[in-house]
């Protein structure tokens, strides 16, 4: 079993090479390229990175060359952000997130990303540096350890991110440390619900790469409550359909049609929780 530092170094890999490629050359992302999340050795399989991602295009302060199709969700929609607010970005990627929530903070406002893969940080201030704000940092470090001083944000997002951490406790008690009092997180990830057949499982796990990591819906959020956090609230939830191709080679027909209709599976979902 993946001790965390080596999975730390395998995501950072792995996102690494992403950060160097576009969002359409992401989709077709091939396991070959490098150790994943989930395997050192995936053979002939591809991953899809995007394959859970919505659709950014129309929002302000959209930057195509930000957008690497890797999110789930879109936190920036239920973070109830104002003008003027402190963002932090946690697995902030190349600024998708951070650039969108820029446009609603302001130029009163601050945004603070922070990313562990240096390609990404690098891609990010690029973005950054043609756009010309002044008021958006982006930070190497890691989501469960940051260098942000304590009760510094007003919001925290992320972004299909805390699914990949092994110390998913300590990422959720460094956004309560970061956070104001009475400020909240918005966050979209990845979780399952009910027991996955564990071959249907660990097949999913290579297709995309998203799920590896994923906890149960109920665990994820009993990690939230005992952080201590309050008001916590899945503001969306989706059900995200994996391939009928994979989904044949191990449910028949009639678990494949149960499958489809029943409230198991993989979900993205979009949680909100406030700190006391």
């Amino acid at each position: 079993m993946s001790t965390s530092k080596e999975i730390k170094e395998m995501v950072k890999e792995k996102y690494g090479k992403i950060a160097k490629q576009g969002t359409e050359e992401n989709k077709d992302s091939c396991c070959g390229s490098g150790p994943s999340v989930i395997s050192s050795c995936c053979g002939d399989s591809k991953i899809d990175y995007s394959i859970f991602s919505d659709d950014y295009s129309k929002k302000e302060g959209y930057v195509a060359d930000a957008d690497l199709g890797l999110g789930c969700g879109l936190p920036t929609d239920f973070a109830d952000i104002k003008p003027g607010d402190t963002v932090v970005d946690l697995g902030s990627g190349a600024g998708n997130d951070a650039f969108v929530a820029r446009s609603i903070v302001g130029e009163k406002g601050r945004i603070i990303g922070i990313d562990m893969t240096p390609e990404m940080i690098e891609k990010a201030n690029k973005n950054k540096e043609k756009l010309g704000y002044k008021n958006v940092e982006f930070y190497l470090a890691e989501i469960e350890s940051t260098p942000l001083e304590d009760n510094i944000a007003d919001v925290v997002v992320s972004n299909c991110v805390l699914n990949l951490s092994p110390e998913k406790e300590k990422a959720f008690s460094e956004i309560w440390r970061i956070l104001k009092p009475k400020a909240h997180f918005c966050v979209s990830d990845i979780v399952l619900k009910g027991e996955l057949p564990e071959a249907l499982r660990r097949s999913a796990e290579m297709y995309a790469g998203c799920v590896s990591g994923a906890l149960q819906q109920e665990e994820y959020l009993n990690i939230i409550e005992r952080t201590g956090f309050e008001k916590i609230e899945i503001k969306k939830s989706k059900k995200n359909n994996l391939p009928d191709e994979i989904l044949k080679e191990y449910l028949t027909g009639e678990e494949l049609s149960r499958f489809r209709n029943d409230e198991i599976g993989v979900f993205s979902i979009t949680v909100v929780g406030f700190k006391k």
